[in-house]
């Protein structure tokens, strides 16, 4: 599976949060196999891969060997559970920021006050996930992991630390396959 259609289209939006940020790194939060990341580190920007999956980061992993030297050196890859409390509190990845974070089919509500904040200003939120709309096509169909109407908004909205100007918002039906999601593509200003 390729890349999501919304790294084409903002491109230059997370190239300038990159630059910005004085070149500290993009994450990509919970990446399986890195489809989205892999596509900016081919356009040598720096990413840091994290995700529970052994076996996922493994691929990665290779895909930046393929990919090349540059890639390569400009890449970290995070092996950790986000979803457990304690990880947040002892791993590495917690305690950096990033010039904008991607966050793909994964939902775990207590990760986003840190998601917000690990963000550094003139940053990107890229995030798309499936919403509760979801379960007329089958997984993930567990409200634990489907979006609330308006959810990502909200988000953004009760963040007390920055503002967000919101430069994409979807949600509804998408084809091929069959699924409802929410897309969000936001850049945050700090107060």
């Amino acid at each position: 599976m390729s890349h999501s259609e919304l790294l084409d289209r903002y491109l230059n939006d997370i190239v300038h949060s990159v630059q910005s940020a004085d070149d500290l790194p993009i994450l990509d939060l919970a990446c399986g196999q890195g489809r989205n990341g892999l596509f900016l580190s081919s356009r040598n920007l720096p990413v840091v891969y994290a995700d529970r999956n052994a076996d996922a980061l493994a691929k990665v992993e290779s895909s930046l060997d393929e990919i090349g030297l540059v890639s390569r050196d400009q890449s970290e890859l995070f092996q950790v559970d986000l979803e457990v409390p304690s990880a947040k509190r002892s791993h590495s990845l917690f305690n950096q920021n990033y010039s904008s974070v991607l966050v793909f089919r994964y939902l775990h509500r207590p990760l986003m006050p840190w998601v917000l904040n690990s963000i550094s200003d003139q940053g990107l939120l890229i995030y798309e996930t499936f919403t509760v709309n979801n379960r007329q096509y089958g997984r993930p169909n567990n409200p634990d992991f489907l979006l609330e109407a308006n959810e990502l908004i909200q988000w953004l909205e009760q963040d007390s630390n920055a503002t967000w100007q919101v430069l994409h918002h979807f949600e509804g039906y998408q084809a091929n396959p069959d699924r409802d999601i929410a897309q969000l593509v936001a850049r945050k200003t700090l107060l």
